[in-house]
C-alpha cells in the first residue's frame, strides 16, 4: 500500500471526525487530526481483527486510552465495517452507539470504556498480561496496542501500570503516544517537563521516538516493537489539529471548527466532498485492510482450534485434570483446551463447583469457626482456585494480610506466566485497572486485595468495572475501626457508604464464615457485576447459630438481609448490622431484651441487594 493510498485513508479519518464534531457541535477533533496517520498504518498493515467476528479471541486488542479522541476510533470502525455511517452522524447524541467517550458493550469494536485518562493504558497492561497467561494455556498469540496522550501519562496510574508492565516484561504490549506537546491549558511545558523516553527506559521498556506523520517511520517502529523482548513505547511526535488553522494550539483540542476553516482544509487536502462522504477508492482501500486482517483470522483460527488434537491439555500450573475442572464428556468431545476455553469465555462455572461449595459449607456449619472473615474468604478461595483455573489472584503488597495466595499457587513473573498469582506491589490503582483489562480480555476471573481504606486508591477503576459490567472481585480487608492501633488513617469510616453508592457494584460484608462462603457463591453467579468483599481483620463469632430455622443448604445471603434474631417480646427495636458489628448487635439485643424491650437483629450484608429487591428480606415485618 503506497503513501498516496495511506494519505487518502488517513484523510478519511480526519474529515469524518471533523464532520461528526461539526454536526454535533461538540467533541474533540484535535487528536483524530493529529493521530490519523499513526492509526491508519496500524489498522492497514498490522492490527489483526475481524468485523464479522468482533469477539474473535485471538484478535489484536486496540485500546484508545485518550477516549476524548473517540471520533478517530469511530471513523475507523465505520471504514472497516463495524458501524454504519448513521452512527457517525449521531455522534454524541442520546441513544447512539457513538457516545462522546467509547463505551464497552455499546459499540462493536470498542475494547474498553475509556475517558478518565490513564485508565485505558492500565487496562491494556491487564490485557497484555492476560495474553501472556493464556498463551501458555490456549496457544493465544497476538498483540495489545494502546493509544494514549500527554494527559494519560500525567495521571499517576500511568506510572503504576507502566512500572508493572516493565517488571513483567509484557513484550506483546505496544503503546502509541500522541506526543503533541499540548494540553487543554496550553503547552504541556506549563505543567510538565518529564522526559518520557528516559522515564520509560527506567521502567524497563523499549522506547522509540518518531515523526508521527511519517508512514515509513511508523511502520518501522511497529515492526521493531514486535521484535522486542520488552513492552514498547513509541513516542509519535504529532501536530494536534493538523491541517487546521488551529493546528499546534490548545484551541484545537475540542470544539467544532469554523466553516471557513473546514473549507480551507478541504481545499488543502483536495477533499472536495460533502460531509460524511468517502470516495469509493478510499472505501475500497480500507476494505482491503480488512481482507488482510481476515486472512490472519482464518490462519489463526485454524491454529487455535485444529481438530486433530484430542488430548486434554492442562490449563494451569497446578496440572488440573478434566475431572478436577468439572469437564463434561460432551465438552471433552471437543479439543480439550478448546472446550475449556469456551467454558471460560462463556463464564460457565465448572460442573462440580456447586458440590464443592456445598461440602465446604457443611463442614463450616459443623465446625462453627470463630475466625476473621478474611481467613474465611481465604479458606473458600483456596478451594475454588484448585477447581477454577480462570481465577487469577493478586494483592497490592498485602498478600499475607489479605489472605489471597495459597500454597498450590505459583507466582506470575517475567520468567513464568503459567502461574496464577500476581504480586502487584504497592500499586492499588493499577491493580484494579489491570484486573478490568483481564476481565475484558476474557477467560479470566481476576481477584485482588488491599485494605478497605485504600479502596480510595482503586475507586476510579472500580467505578469502571461497574460501568463495563465486568466480573472482577475486590478483596478489601481490615474493614473497620477494629484495625485499632494502626490509627485513623487506616480505619475505614466513610468507605462502605461511598462504595455502596456505586451502581452495579455488589458490596458484601459478611458476618461469619458461612456467610462469607454464601457471598462468594453469589459473586460467582453475578456475571455482569463486580463484587467487593469488606472483610474483618479481627476474629468474629459464628453468627449463624442464632438463626432458629437453620437450613444448611439454603443460601440466606441471597436475600441481601435476613432476620438473625427475632424478638421474644412485643417488637420495639430493630437493629440492622453487617460484618463484625453483627456480634455487637446481638449482645445489644440481649441487654435490651433483659430490660423488657423487644429487639430484633436483621443481618444486612449487602446493601445492593436490598436496593434491588426493595427490602425483600426473608420475613415480612
Amino acid at each position: 500500500m503506497n503513501h498516496s493510498h495511506l494519505k487518502s485513508m488517513a484523510n478519511a479519518i480526519r474529515f469524518l471526525s471533523i464532520d461528526a464534531v461539526q454536526k454535533a457541535n461538540s467533541g474533540h477533533p484535535g487528536m483524530p487530526l493529529g493521530m490519523a496517520d499513526v492509526a491508519t498504518v496500524l489498522f492497514a498493515k498490522y492490527l489483526n481483527h475481524n468485523p464479522d467476528d468482533s469477539k474473535w479471541f485471538n484478535r489484536d486488542r486496540f485500546v484508545l486510552s485518550n477516549g476524548h479522541g473517540s471520533m478517530l476510533l469511530y471513523s475507523i470502525l465505520y471504514l472497516t465495517g463495524y458501524i454504519s455511517i448513521d452512527e457517525l452522524k449521531n455522534f454524541r447524541q442520546m441513544g447512539s452507539k457513538t457516545p462522546g467517550h467509547p463505551e464497552f458493550g455499546l459499540t462493536s469494536g470498542v475494547e474498553a470504556t475509556t475517558g478518565p485518562l490513564g485508565q485505558g493504558f492500565a487496562a491494556a497492561v491487564g490485557m497484555a498480561l492476560a495474553e501472556s497467561i493464556l498463551k501458555k494455556q490456549f496457544r493465544i498469540n497476538h498483540y495489545t496496542y494502546v493509544m494514549l496522550g500527554d494527559g494519560c501519562l500525567m495521571e499517576g496510574i500511568s506510572h503504576e501500570a507502566a512500572s508493572l508492565a516493565g517488571h513483567l516484561k509484557l513484550n506483546k504490549l505496544i503503546a502509541l503516544f500522541d506526543d503533541n506537546d499540548i494540553s487543554i491549558d496550553g503547552a504541556t511545558c506549563l505543567s510538565c517537563s518529564d522526559d518520557v523516553e528516559k522515564r520509560f527506559l527506567a521502567y524497563g521498556w523499549n522506547v522509540d521516538k518518531i515523526d508521527g506523520h511519517d508512514f515509513d517511520a511508523i511502520s518501522f517502529a511497529i515492526e521493531q516493537a514486535k521484535k522486542s523482548g520488552k513492552p514498547t513505547m513509541i513516542c509519535c511526535k504529532t501536530i494536534i489539529g493538523k491541517f487546521s488553522s488551529r493546528a499546534g494550539t490548545s484551541s484545537a483540542h475540542s470544539g467544532a471548527f469554523s466553516e471557513e476553516d473546514i473549507k480551507q482544509m478541504r481545499e488543502k487536502l483536495n477533499w472536495n466532498y460533502e460531509p460524511f462522504h468517502v470516495p469509493e477508492d478510499v472505501k475500497n482501500a480500507w476494505k482491503k485492510t480488512v481482507e488482510r486482517a481476515k486472512q490472519n483470522y482464518t490462519m489463526s483460527f485454524q491454529r487455535v482450534t485444529r481438530k486433530e488434537e484430542k488430548e486434554w491439555i492442562p490449563v494451569s500450573s497446578t496440572g488440573m485434570t478434566r475431572e478436577s475442572t468439572g469437564m463434561t464428556e460432551e465438552n471433552a468431545g471437543m479439543t480439550g483446551y478448546h472446550a475449556e476455553l469456551q467454558r471460560r469465555l462463556d463464564k460457565h462455572l465448572p460442573d462440580n463447583i456447586a458440590g464443592v461449595l456445598a461440602d465446604l459449607k457443611k463442614q463450616i456449619c459443623e465446625l462453627m469457626p470463630n475466625e476473621a472473615t478474611r481467613s474465611s474468604f481465604g479458606m473458600v478461595m483456596e478451594l475454588l482456585t484448585q477447581h477454577m483455573p480462570e481465577l487469577i489472584g493478586g494483592s497490592a503488597d498485602l498478600t499475607g494480610s489479605n489472605c489471597t495466595k495459597y500454597k498450590h499457587m505459583q507466582v506470575i513473573d517475567s520468567n513464568n506466566y503459567s502461574g496464577s498469582y500476581v504480586h502487584y506491589g504497592v500499586r492499588e490503582h493499577a491493580m484494579a485497572a489491570c484486573m478490568n483489562g483481564m476481565a475484558l480480555y476474557g477467560a479470566i476471573l481476576p481477584y485482588g486485595g488491599t485494605f478497605l481504606v485504600f479502596s480510595d486508591y482503586c475507586r476510579p477503576a472500580i467505578r469502571l468495572s461497574a460501568l463495563m459490567k465486568q466480573q472482577v472481585i475486590y478483596v478489601m480487608t481490615h474493614d473497620s475501626i477494629g484495625v485499632g492501633e494502626d490509627g485513623p488513617t487506616h480505619q475505614p469510616i466513610e468507605h462502605l457508604a461511598s462504595l455502596r453508592a456505586i451502581p452495579n457494584l455488589y458490596v458484601f460484608r459478611p458476618a461469619d464464615a458461612v456467610e462469607t462462603l454464601e457471598c462468594v457463591s453469589i459473586a460467582l453467579e453475578k456475571k455482569e457485576s463486580p463484587a467487593l468483599f469488606a472483610l474483618s481483620r479481627q476474629n468474629v463469632s459464628y453468627m449463624r447459630k442464632f438463626y432458629s430455622d437453620i437450613d444448611q443448604s439454603a443460601n440466606l445471603s441471597k436475600f441481601g438481609a435476613y432476620i438473625l434474631c427475632e424478638c421474644s417480646k412485643e417488637l420495639k427495636v430493630t437493629i440492622f448490622a453487617t460484618g463484625s458489628e453483627v456480634e455487637i448487635a446481638v449482645e445489644a439485643r440481649e441487654k435490651l431484651q433483659e430490660k423488657g424491650i423487644g429487639t430484633r437483629v436483621v443481618l444486612c450484608h449487602a446493601g445492593g441487594f436490598l436496593m434491588s429487591k426493595v427490602m425483600n428480606i426473608k420475613r415480612q415485618y
